[in-house]
């Protein structure tokens, strides 16, 4: 068996092994990279892992913790009041409001914003009879639209493999075409169920306006929290400073301000995350070496039809989404389509945006961290059906999320020719 075919059996069997047991990716790619690597390529330590992604490294850590803080003390909650308060109470726009914060966390480096803002969500819908399957899926759609943005985990991630590999990055285009997109599919879900009465709790959530009014003044601990997730989007987004160093600096200044909330903010950090995308990455990296990029991508290239492949790959990146790590299937397509894409017979920004849409616009699944984390916060007493409701939707996501993506990428082909 060739190096290459070996490379790809091995990554099969991290996406059936990880998914079938649970495991995350990036151990399994560590392990693939150190097998692959060692015995198959001969390659010493040093060598399989010069692939680890030193600054995306820091990025991550320095963004979840960061928002560990605001997570901790409130801040977020904060955000929220203001927001019912910005809307004069009107509570049909409440949802909308939840997409709008969930859009804009995610979009400054709150990756897990869906867990943030979904238990709020939820409660404020159960609380004024609004329909909870609707609030649900804007709170992810909101995610989706805000996941890559130039300083989100997701667009760092893949503005900085294109760049690496020769491939000229389109941030803006990335960042622009799953907002508008998954603006599009949360207007029509909106305008579907928002008269719908949905799913009510056997026992419904009692709570009164008083809750709302439990973070109306600022703690001593918010304040600065704020002020820094301020400092952050600023520096970030107007000077163009390094967004790990500048976070990592901005939440050493709030750990040294209260040490304890510094501590408690430490186990925020999405230590799964950091392992699946560095894991993944410095497997990928061992699959260039062997060869396997090119060998695949020339695999691609033979179907004839460049726009039927990319079509292929998008669905392929849908279904395992739904399943498994969108970032990971990202990582993984990306890479197998480097070459491909170097050809120039599929525009890099198009492809990669419709990319960035065909793998995450299914993850209102129940198998994704989203949809997990949203039915987390379900009642108990309407989970089951509300579960059944997110295995229709993801479904129907699966079957025309893709194809509405290649759209995306087709047309700045078309365009071009």
């Amino acid at each position: 068996m060739s190096p290459e075919l070996i490379c790809v059996v091995v990554l099969g069997l991290m996406f059936v092994i990880g998914t079938w047991r649970d495991l995350n990716m990036g151990l399994l790619g560590f392990i693939a990279a150190a097998g692959v690597g060692g015995l198959v390529l001969h390659q010493a330590p040093e060598e399989f892992l010069s692939g680890f992604p030193v600054d995306l490294f820091l990025t991550l850590v320095g963004l979840t913790y960061l928002f560990g803080f605001a997570q901790n003390n409130g801040a977020i909650e904060v955000i929220v009041h203001w927001c019912v308060r910005l809307v004069g109470g009107r509570v049909s726009l409440m949802p909308w409001i939840f997409f709008a914060l969930t859009a804009v966390l995610i979009a400054l480096g709150a990756l897990f914003a869906v867990a943030i803002i979904a238990p709020l969500a939820l409660t404020f819908a159960r609380r004024n009879r609004i329909n909870q399957f609707m609030t649900g899926l804007l709170v992810v759609h909101g995610a989706l639209a805000g996941a890559f943005s130039p300083i989100s985990v997701y667009g760092i991630f893949i503005n900085d493999y294109l760049e690496k590999n020769g491939l000229t990055p389109t941030p803006l285009s990335l960042f622009l075409a799953p907002l508008l997109f998954n603006l599009a599919f949360a207007f029509v879900v909106y305008l579907v169920l928002r008269r719908r009465p949905g799913l009510r709790a056997e026992a419904d959530d009692q709570a009164t306006a008083a809750e709302d009014e439990a973070h109306v003044r600022l703690s001593r601990a918010q304040i600065p929290t704020l002020i820094g997730l301020a400092a952050m989007a600023v520096s970030v987004i107007a000077f163009g400073w390094d967004v790990g160093f500048v976070t990592i600096t901005i939440a050493i200044v709030l750990a040294v301000i209260n040490p304890a909330a510094g501590k408690a903010a430490m186990s925020k950090v999405s230590w799964s995350v950091v392992i699946l995308i560095t894991g993944v990455l410095t497997y990928i990296a061992v699959l260039q070496e062997a060869g396997t990029v090119e060998w695949v991508s020339a695999g691609i290239s033979s179907i004839g039809i460049p726009l039927l492949a990319a079509l292929l790959l998008f669905y392929m990146s849908g279904l395992i989404s739904a399943l498994a790590s969108s970032l990971a299937i990202i990582g993984v397509v990306i890479a197998l389509a480097v070459p491909f894409l170097e050809s120039g017979d599929v525009h890099v920004g198009g492809f990669v945006a419709a990319l960035a849409i065909a793998a995450t616009i299914v993850d209102i699944s129940p198998f994704s961290t989203n949809g997990a984390m949203l039915l987390a916060n379900v009642d108990a007493s309407i989970r089951d059906r509300y579960y059944r409701q997110m295995i229709g939707y993801a479904g129907l996501m699966c079957l025309i999320g893709p194809g509405l993506a290649w759209v995306v990428a087709a047309v700045p082909t078309w365009i071009a020719t």
